[in-house]
């Protein structure tokens, strides 16, 4: 089956598209962090302004009925882009974990290829679900508190470094099951 992208122009699209923009600014203050003053709080309003806008392309969405196999598309991968691109200015100048760098960007990896391989079994994008979003809000919260200078022996580092790790993990199994489950509910409809 093919994925036809018959809604384009949306308002959700262009929010998202507008959050993969906001890459640009976020990765100059990120790997400025230490030469600007007030970059830390700078990239903490981006990153709220981020997550502001990956709220209101789900609501637009929804509220004007305009729910497109693109967006499907560009909304996860705007949270992919910059997700990865801030991780890999952390793990460069070695503010997070090893570990936690190849967590995250192995997940989004999987996720990424896996979504590929069941859009081209089953004929749609599968949408994000509540465990993908808590997941980035988890690994989102886990950057902020890292951006902010939190140490590495504080309570609040742990528990987002752990609990993003531990929705990372659980995020590729219930992707890998819903794949398998849609992947299968098609094969069976064409039996």
């Amino acid at each position: 089956m093919k994925i036809t992208f018959k809604k384009i122009h949306t308002v959700s699209n262009y929010i998202s598209f507008s959050r993969i923009l906001l890459g640009i600014p976020i990765f100059y203050f990120v790997s400025h962090i230490e030469n600007i003053e007030g970059a830390r709080y700078i990239l903490v309003g981006l990153y709220f302004t981020a997550f502001l806008t990956d709220i209101l392309d789900g609501y637009f969405a929804r509220k004007f009925n305009d729910i497109s196999e693109l967006g499907k598309i560009i909304d996860p991968l705007a949270d992919k882009i910059l997700v990865i691109m801030v991780v890999i200015y952390l793990y460069y100048f070695n503010i997070i974990p090893d570990y936690y760098f190849w967590i995250v960007v192995l997940r989004d990896l999987i996720i990424f290829t896996g979504g590929i391989f069941v859009s081209n079994r089953i004929g749609i994008v599968l949408p994000s679900n509540y465990l993908g979003k808590a997941t980035v809000l988890s690994i989102g919260f886990f950057i902020i508190t890292v951006t902010l200078g939190a140490s590495r022996e504080s309570t609040i580092y742990a528990l987002f470094l752990y609990l993003s790790i531990g929705l990372s993990f659980a995020s590729v199994i219930g992707y890998g099951l819903r794949g398998y489950k849609e992947i299968k509910k098609v094969k069976n409809e064409t039996i």
